[in-house]
């Protein structure tokens, strides 16, 4: 590693290591990771007694490869974006995803303040978030970090994450063409359920992985 490599690796460990202590002072459990294979052995551990691990469909999640693993250990999956489901199957996945004991979820964006960001098209992957599951995993690299207030972490989901997602999932969007958020009314609109956590849900165990890599969009 070079010294410009080292020092930017540094600087951004400041910034997770200060969102950490945010979402600590807020009621999280949350967590500093060096690297996404320091985020998989932790979710592995704590997957441990665990029966049904629901998935919300989160690249960054995706991206550790723990759903192989957790399957080797015998765990139930339940992953709405398996290929080959009907409609009716991935709403069942859905619904069962907000029982389930373990819940693993990307976050669209994280305030050095220790807030909680999402947008969603359905819901289900926020609801999921803070209600239902015994436990909940938030998976969120560097990049997912603002130095800023809620409202910028919105501009942030808007600008750099609904865009590629919307492209990724077919959808048919303004910015799935042009790559920037038009406010649109669009019939396929990825943006209608906006989520702000700002402290731990009183009844849910909600840790967050901070790790110090790009993950997702």
């Amino acid at each position: 590693m070079s010294l410009t490599e080292e020092l930017v690796c540094w600087s951004h460990e400041q910034k997770c290591r200060k969102a950490v202590e945010s979402l600590c002072n807020h009621g999280f459990t949350a967590l500093f990771c060096p690297t996404p294979q320091d985020a998989a052995d932790y979710i592995i551990a704590t997957a441990a007694d665990s029966g049904t691990v629901g998935f919300g469909g989160s690249m960054s999640v995706a991206g550790l490869g723990v759903e192989a693993r957790l399957k080797e250990l015998g765990k139930e999956i339940l992953n709405h974006g398996n290929p080959g489901l009907t409609i009716e199957q991935r709403l069942e996945i859905m619904r069962r995803q907000l029982t389930c004991d373990l819940f693993l979820s990307g976050c669209n964006a994280v305030t050095l303040n220790g807030e909680l960001i999402n947008i969603d098209a359905t819901g289900n992957r926020v609801a999921s978030m803070f209600f239902g599951p015994r436990r909940v995993i938030v998976v969120a690299g560097r990049n997912k970090l603002v130095d800023g207030t809620v409202q910028d972490a919105i501009v942030r989901v808007k600008s750099w994450a609904t865009p590629p997602n919307s492209k990724r999932l077919g959808f048919k969007t303004p910015c799935a063409s042009t790559g920037f958020c038009n406010d649109c009314n669009s019939p396929e609109r990825l943006c209608r359920v906006t989520t702000i956590i700002d402290r731990k849900p009183r009844f849910t165990d909600v840790r967050v992985l901070v790790v110090n890599a790009d993950m997702g969009f």
